[in-house]
């Protein structure tokens, strides 16, 4: 399996890694159709590999029976665990709030619909173990993965990862792919200085490990959306990515808050306006490509 690598581990000396010290985090939001078989599915497929795991699941102010469901279902095991946010807030905040309920040395973010199959879980420990990374992502752009999901899911995802690639010149071919494994203490260090709590949160949390040193690597994956989704992204969800990616720039770029957290003021994680948001996209680039003379980095736009 071709593994792709985004900086070196802080330290050349093997980690030991315990499958049975690990913690699984599903976000749910409205799943109420399908999360008693998704926690199922999970439970099994971990079962295959682990002889002791967890399996945290947050419902994030579902308005249908979503919760009902996923504590039917996790009456079956004793390792299931259902958090509930009283109102929807967010997909990274319900990620954040599934981290503080967590136990494990390992912490594995999952999609409730499972258009990635939770036994995919195994080969991204492998691939840690080997690689000796401290986070390894699922994702969709790497060559070996095998994608069956709509067109327009496709377009967006192409689109942001030349935008991400613009703006922040990560060396990771995807943020969004719902499927990452962390070491617990990456997390530990890196969620607190984290703003986003919707569209972006990924791409922030991705963003600050790297800059802090952290080893990242990338996993082929297998995508299908099997189920009907009630919650597909669409241009107005679009948009608020759009928002929540310039405010990450802003705070990184050009207010460098997060090499300053937690010396920093309460009116620095404020939003922003859609055209305040393009405003600070060319003033970035204006800056980045005029002023210091980088040119245009059309090349990182098709560096794999």
């Amino acid at each position: 399996m071709a593994v792709s690598m985004s900086h070196r581990p802080l330290s050349s000396a093997s980690h030991s890694l315990i499958p049975e010290s690990l913690s699984v985090i599903l976000p749910a939001y409205n799943e109420g159709r399908y999360i008693a078989q998704s926690i199922v599915e999970a439970h099994h497929a971990l079962s295959e590999f682990c002889s002791g795991f967890e399996v945290v699941v947050v419902n994030d102010g579902s308005s249908d029976d979503t919760q009902q469901q996923a504590e039917f279902a996790a009456r079956r095991f004793s390792n299931v665990l259902v958090c509930a946010n009283p109102t929807n807030l967010g997909k990274g905040f319900a990620l954040r709030e599934g981290f503080d309920s967590c136990k494990g040395d390992l912490v594995v973010f999952l999609d409730a619909d499972l258009d990635i199959h939770p036994r995919q879980i195994r080969p991204l420990i492998q691939i840690m173990q080997q690689t000796n990374a401290d986070i390894v992502i699922g994702s969709k752009r790497h060559p070996q993965s095998v994608l069956d999901y709509p067109l327009h899911r496709r377009v967006l995802s192409v689109g942001y990862f030349f935008l991400v690639k613009l703006l922040f010149g990560l060396p990771i071919r995807d943020t969004q792919t719902g499927l990452k494994l962390f070491r617990a203490q990456v997390l530990r260090e890196v969620m607190p200085t984290l703003v986003v709590k919707r569209f972006a949160f990924d791409l922030e949390l991705l963003a600050n490990a790297h800059r802090k040193g952290y080893c990242i690597a990338e996993a082929p994956v297998v995508v299908r959306q099997l189920r009907v989704k009630l919650n597909p992204v669409g241009l107005w969800q679009a948009k608020d990515i759009w928002l929540d990616t310039m405010g990450i720039l802003y705070r990184m770029r050009i207010l460098q808050y997060y090499d300053r957290y937690p010396n920093v003021a309460p009116e620095e994680t404020r939003g922003f306006q859609f055209w305040e948001s393009v405003w600070i996209a060319v003033r970035y680039l204006y800056r980045r490509m005029w002023v210091q003379g980088e040119g245009i980095p059309w090349w990182i736009l098709w560096r794999r």
